[in-house]
């Protein structure tokens, strides 16, 4: 088992920033040494150049603990992610599908987790999402069972409603064992439905109830922080995303 509250940041809170070297000191300053990596600071094509560019975090302390998130159409191109993510010794992508692809995708992204030793988390991304669904999921699970998982957005979660989108209840009930991947993200919600982000643990998820359901469930994959707000200065928010976290741990 791996803590769930041993934790990075995705790499797409600091979208407004280009230079890798930049975004692993924002990194360190927030509080923690590992990151997910999207597309914004990346160059996934590239196996080579990818790892290369990614010494930068290495240089400040940080490691790269998964990509993502990768949309998968079923593209032989597609293979390069893999390399990617085992360039920096990594073993998680956070991954979608598409509703007209998925059944060429999965059955390619299976064989590649199998060949790579990675593991393919689906991120559920709302109600609007292929991908965000409970049903859907588990459909998807299914067919590309046991390599690819779940990749539970808390927030993207709880967007589709209270009784469909109870992250808790998805670990305890609906995909138990199914986890490999978290985004810990929280939104408040107007009474028309849209969303704002707010820090981790001071909205719509109850964040306590979500962290122990993980230990229950012997989560053993990678955990990171997302807050898409304050894009130009993302520091100071998510210092205490960083530190609400923690407060956690010390509750439990």
């Amino acid at each position: 088992m791996i803590d769930p509250l041993d934790f990075g940041v995705q790499s797409f809170c600091f979208r407004h920033f280009k230079d890798n070297a930049e975004v692993a000191k924002k990194v360190r300053q927030i509080g923690v040494d590992s990151i997910e990596v999207c597309g914004v600071h990346a160059d996934f094509s590239d196996p080579s150049a990818f790892a290369k560019e990614m010494g930068k975090y290495s240089d400040a302390g940080v490691s790269v603990t998964s990509i993502g998130v990768q949309t998968f159409k079923g593209d032989d191109s597609e293979r390069a992610w893999f390399e990617c993510v085992k360039a920096v010794g990594a073993n998680h992508m956070s991954c979608h599908f598409t509703v007209d692809t998925f059944m060429t995708a999965i059955p390619k992204v299976r064989a590649w987790c199998r060949e790579y030793g990675v593991r393919a988390a689906i991120h559920c991304h709302g109600g609007y999402n292929f991908n965000g669904n409970p049903g859907t999921l588990g459909y998807l699970m299914g067919l590309g069972a046991p390599e690819i998982g779940l990749c539970i957005d808390t927030a993207w979660a709880l967007q589709i409603g209270p009784r469909a989108g109870n992250p808790v209840h998805w670990v305890k009930d609906l995909f138990p064992g199914k986890t490999f991947m978290v985004h810990y993200k929280d939104f408040t919600f107007a009474s028309n439905g849209q969303w704002t982000d707010v820090v981790v643990g001071e909205g719509t998820l109850n964040l306590p109830a979500f962290v122990q359901a993980l230990r229950n469930d012997d989560f053993d994959g990678v955990a990171v922080i997302e807050y898409e707000a304050d894009v130009e200065n993302p520091v100071p928010a998510l210092t205490r995303c960083v530190e609400s976290m923690r407060a956690v741990r010390l509750g439990l």
